[in-house]
């Protein structure tokens, strides 16, 4: 096959890239290696009229998200999660409880985003904290253990985002986004790009059976499938090897427990003793979500080979249901995902920048890795814009 661009990742980035490049004019064929498109945004519907549950990104932030671009006016549908708890020394409490023991983890976590001023050490998050639920709070809010927590980066990635206030559901499910993404592209799902060789302005990316030629490629795979070999680049400069080596992402594993009985409240459970992460049920529902990251996920993988997560620990009433079904989405365990997005490291605030850096004006890259804002899809979506346009400029369109 030939074409102007090879998109490679069917993720936010990549359709992104490929609807700009597309509306430019070029000939774009965008190549996935899952069967379907999303990259790390997956919905679970449970088809019997109940809402749409998000096993991959979770929620939209801010109402001038650019979300609200791709979907029709009516999509956003606030988030309204129910109580706030948390488990912690055995009990389920108000999450509030945590304020009475001194600074609480959501303020600890305001105060790195917001100060000290740019240009501020990098270093460990760790240093700022006094507790182990703040210590928590941080790893299932970035994936990271704040050991390897930049705060300059917390910082840098915050005054770089500006998408308004408020956070979201999209209704009817987030992967709607990249299907309205998707709508007319070329895009072939099911078929991996094990490497990619290149000479300026050609480059070929080939497949388990055949490849793809074209002028230019943009790649928009997690940095580590690339260190790590799933996906070779040839010729890639010292500085984008680094790049590469350098950029990790936090670990994740998320799952739909189906119940034996319906949940009584809604509510969302911070777990501070780190083993499952953040749990919300849905009053009504017989499904509850686990989004573990960082130790949690692990602690939660191994736990999931054995059985069902169990959560009566940190949802009392759900302590005599019986699981029926689970449906998981282990990211860290993912070879095209990695884990669930790419943290500010300490040591490697300069790998984004390096890492979004084309070559020869013939491989560009895109991502939330690329990205100077939070690593959310907002963030995804401007790396495609931006990679788009250095392809234009490139092609003198």
């Amino acid at each position: 096959m030939r074409v102007d661009v090879v998109v490679v990742g069917a993720g936010v980035s990549g359709l992104t890239a490929a609807r700009r490049l597309r509306d430019a004019g070029l000939a774009v064929a965008v190549v996935e290696a899952r069967d379907r498109v999303g990259g790390r945004v997956r919905t679970h519907r449970p088809g019997d009229g109940e809402p749409a549950i998000e096993l991959g990104a979770q929620v939209v932030h801010g109402d001038r998200n650019p979300v609200w671009d791709v979907l029709e006016p009516g999509a956003a549908e606030p988030v309204a999660p129910g109580r706030a708890l948390v488990a912690t020394a055995g009990r389920v409490l108000p999450l509030g409880a945590l304020a009475r023991l001194g600074a609480p983890p959501w303020a600890v976590e305001r105060s790195l985003l917001e100060g000290p001023p740019e240009g501020q050490e990098d270093v460990p998050a760790a240093g700022r904290l006094t507790r182990g639920d703040q210590a928590e709070w941080l790893r299932q809010n970035w994936a990271a253990d704040p050991e390897s927590l930049s705060t300059a980066g917390m910082a840098a990635g915050r005054r770089a985002d500006d998408v308004g206030e408020g956070r979201f559901a999209v209704r009817g499910g987030l992967d709607r986004l990249p299907g309205a993404l998707a709508h007319g592209l070329d895009v072939h799902c099911g078929s991996p790009v094990r490497s990619i060789a290149w000479s300026r302005g050609r480059v070929e990316a080939r497949l388990d059976a055949g490849a793809v030629t074209a002028s230019a490629a943009v790649v928009t795979v997690p940095p580590p499938v690339v260190a790590g070999g799933a996906l070779t680049i040839g010729g890639l400069p010292a500085r984008k090897r680094a790049a590469a080596e350098s950029l990790r992402l936090g670990d994740a594993w998320c799952a739909v427990v189906t119940l034996s009985r319906p949940a009584p409240e809604s509510a969302v459970v911070f777990d501070a003793e780190g083993g499952l992460g953040f749990v919300t049920s849905t009053a009504g529902s017989t499904r509850v979500l686990v989004v573990a990251k960082a130790g949690a996920a692990a602690l939660a993988r191994a736990a999931a080979r054995e059985g069902p997560p169990p959560l009566g620990r940190v949802l009392p009433w759900a302590g005599d249901a019986r699981p029926e079904h689970v449906e998981a989405a282990d990211w860290g365990a993912d070879a095209w995902a990695t884990g669930a997005f790419t943290y500010p490291r300490v040591g490697a605030l300069w790998a984004r920048a390096a890492w979004a850096e084309p070559v020869s004006g013939t491989v560009f890259f895109a991502g939330e890795a690329t990205a100077a804002g939070v690593p959310m899809v907002q963030a995804a979506i401007a790396s495609g814009r931006r990679a788009a346009q250095e392809v234009l400029e490139a092609v003198g369109r």
